[in-house]
């Protein structure tokens, strides 16, 4: 439940998710609460996995006590409603669902994302360091923003500023090469 910041009374349903500061009943002091809608929505209650009645009854791989309601999708084990893992439209087996997390075969168990945005910046900026180093740099940073701009960023943000700076910066070594090397034999 929520309570109050001042003197944790408990606060009503009218008093939640209001666009102005609102009294709290007990203590007066103004407040404002924002949550989610779904803080007041119930648990569904989660299936325990029913006993194995008779020796003919198919049961759970893992759990040779429960029988078996379902078949995994991929390897074909039996599963009781405690193990079976419902992902797009499949059942899983908890063994299945590891193997494709770790070894990256389930698109939608996705934990880590390559950054471009973030290696073609530091191609950019690091080399400057050496300065020598941008005459190969730069055309690198020039195709990995070109090659992967509409790739995926990062998982949490979604501007594409460090593209843009990253992609000027070398623009810009690649004019300071030219100059260089057209001055050279002009």
């Amino acid at each position: 439940m929520i309570s109050c910041t001042q003197c944790n009374a408990s606060l009503e349903r009218e008093n939640i998710n209001r666009q102005e500061l609102m009294p709290c009943p007990f203590c007066n002091s103004l407040l404002q609460v924002d949550i989610f809608p779904a803080m007041f929505r119930a648990i569904p209650a989660g299936k325990s996995g029913e006993v194995l009645l008779e020796k003919s009854e198919a049961s759970c791989f893992y759990h040779p006590q429960k029988k078996a309601t379902i078949v995994c999708s991929l390897c074909g084990r039996f599963l009781c409603d405690l193990c079976d893992v419902d992902l797009n439209e499949k059942h899983l087996c908890p063994s299945c669902l590891e193997k494709g997390r770790t070894k990256r075969k389930i698109i939608s168990l996705e934990d880590q994302r390559t950054c471009y945005d973030r290696i073609a910046l530091l191609i950019a900026i690091v080399p400057m360091l050496g300065f020598w180093l941008t005459i190969l740099t730069a055309p690198i940073v020039v195709f990995i923003t070109i090659r992967h701009w509409k790739s995926p960023g990062s998982i949490v943000r979604k501007t594409k500023i460090r593209f843009i700076v990253a992609f000027i910066i070398a623009s810009l070594q690649i004019a300071g090469w030219t100059f260089f090397f057209t001055s050279l034999f002009v």
